[in-house]
């Protein structure tokens, strides 16, 4: 053979080796497909977290999909209704109200991660929330943990410090309210008569819901549902809120100064600090327990979501190991997403990082997120079932009779009733 054969058949056999790499490496490079509805929240935290596992996985890729939030709800809700799954993506945000019904109405359709999550390191609650016969299906994101946000200021004013606001009771807080219209004309709360948010706040304080876990309403005879109605009444008859309509008049009351305080999620947080005039006349104290109920404690939640898999993913197994690798271990990633888009985690072990441990001068230099990791792991675990929000449209429909004076155990009763014919 020829120098200048042989030398063909060398750079022809290196050509192919070239060919054969590039098509191994092409072959095991790999994009996951997410479902989401916030750009600037849950979107920017999951790809923060590709990033970190992409340094380990170069090649592969993520493809984060943003929706309107009741459009990717129904989009989902129809395709797996309809058993197609061509279209749906690998991992899917969920909010934590709506897990059980999808969980229950759609069996198999979302892969149960018990062999590659250690949920014993998650907030129970969010774990609880996520299982059904043992199994649990979610990597748990960002946390409702509930606050009690107030203008430090105003209440100084009027004689209140940070101490007489720690772990006290509804009641106690409608006589603070009291006394502070009195001494400084200021209205305490904005209350939204078209929302139920109040009532779930002071259910899963007491460690109770609106069903039990095998889905039976739990309405009538309810201790802690009778209280939180009947505290509702009183804190609507003290004449220390103001009623307000829809979302943008809700946060506008206590930012603008119009009411002095709010009683929300963590997630009121980046609200409240968009005004940064206000710098230092903030405070956040735990949320008020029910009188009279002797499971409640100064801890819950409203809202919160978390990461599914499909089971029909098709890059499943990828989907899995990077949720399992990032979002379950790396405490460092959720120091970062704290910082960066203010979202709360639900990984026990992050409270220890430095960013929760940071004090915040806007909340007179109080240790907001460490405050707020502390009232996580007290959040009583319920099961939200799969009727909430129909219970939540029962509960509204009283609110009426509630503020107007009428009798609890009838309105408990009407309730009752009106779940039952919704959920037969």
């Amino acid at each position: 053979m020829s120098s200048i054969a042989l030398r063909w058949r060398r750079t022809l056999a290196v050509a192919l080796t070239g060919v054969s790499l590039f098509s191994v490496t092409a072959a095991s490079a790999a994009e996951i497909t997410v479902w989401c509805w916030d750009p600037n929240f849950n979107g920017a935290t999951m790809e923060e977290a590709f990033s970190r596992y992409q340094a380990e996985h170069p090649d592969d890729t993520i493809n984060v999909v943003i929706f309107d939030k009741a459009a990717m709800e129904q989009k989902l809700q129809a395709q797996l209704a309809s058993g197609t799954t061509e279209g749906l993506p690998d991992i899917v945000l969920i909010e934590d109200y709506r897990a059980q019904k999808y969980l229950q109405s759609f069996p198999g359709a979302f892969e149960p991660l018990n062999d590659h999550v250690d949920y014993s390191t998650f907030a129970p609650y969010k774990v609880e929330l996520a299982t059904v016969n043992g199994q649990t299906y979610s990597l748990p994101f960002d946390s409702g943990v509930t606050g009690y946000f107030y203008r430090s200021d105003l209440m100084e004013e009027a004689g209140y410090t940070a101490e007489d606001l720690e772990n006290i009771t509804w009641d106690r807080l409608i006589e603070i309210g009291v006394d502070v219209k009195e001494k400084t004309g200021e209205t305490l709360l904005p209350i939204d008569p078209n929302e139920a948010g109040w009532l779930r706040i002071m259910m899963q304080s007491a460690g109770t819901w609106y069903f039990d876990a095998e889905g039976n309403a739990t309405i009538v005879d309810n201790p802690a549902i009778k209280a939180a109605l009947e505290t509702y009444q009183r804190l609507a008859a003290a004449d220390i809120s103001k009623p307000v309509s829809g979302w943008t008049e809700y946060t506008g009351s206590f930012t603008s100064g119009d009411t002095i305080s709010t009683y929300s999620g963590v997630w009121m947080t980046a609200t409240i600090k968009s005004n940064p005039d206000q710098s230092g006349n903030w405070g956040v104290a735990p949320i008020p327990r029910l009188d009279g109920i002797e499971s409640s404690v100064n801890a819950s939640n409203l809202g919160g979501s978390s990461w599914y898999v499909l089971s029909s993913a098709p890059q499943k197994d990828m989907a899995i190991d990077f949720l399992a690798e990032i979002w379950g271990k790396d405490v460092d990633f959720y120091q970062k997403i704290l910082v960066d888009q203010g979202a709360l985690g639900s990984l026990m072990a992050a409270r220890e990082g430095e960013a929760y441990q940071a004090s915040d001068e806007f909340f007179g230099g109080q240790p907001v997120w460490q405050n707020f990791s502390t009232w996580l792991s007290e959040i009583p675990s319920v099961n939200y079932g799969i009727f909430t929000e129909e219970a939540d449209a029962a509960v509204v429909a009283q609110i009426p009779a509630i503020t107007g004076g009428g009798n609890i155990d009838e309105i408990i009763a009407a309730i009752d009733a009106q779940v039952r014919q919704q959920i037969q």
